[in-house]
């Protein structure tokens, strides 16, 4: 679980990244949390942008990455989800 200061510090790493992943009109399934969990062993922090013809509101569609993913949920802003799970391997952010 994140602290307040560290989900503040998550969001200042996340403001200059480009969001990698999109869910549209398919919603969340299976291969899109399996790709963005190796997303997330690689980059450590992520963005993911729901498109308008997502059928699911933004909660929803965070939630079930959040738990397909075992990732943090460190902000939902506007249609950008930004999401952060320490890597194994790659370890990069070290949080304060």
């Amino acid at each position: 679980m994140l602290t307040g200061k560290q989900k503040r510090f998550l969001r200042s790493k996340a403001h200059h990244l480009n969001p990698i992943f999109q869910v549209g009109k398919g919603g969340v399934n299976e291969n899109m949390i399996k790709q963005v969990g190796e997303a997330l062993e690689a980059r450590e922090l992520l963005k993911v942008t729901i498109l308008q013809n997502c059928e699911d509101d933004r909660d929803t569609v965070a939630e079930q990455l959040v738990k397909g993913t075992k990732a943090e949920l460190v902000q939902v802003i506007g249609n950008i989800i930004v999401l952060y799970k320490e890597s194994k391997e790659n370890k990069q952010i070290e949080l304060p």
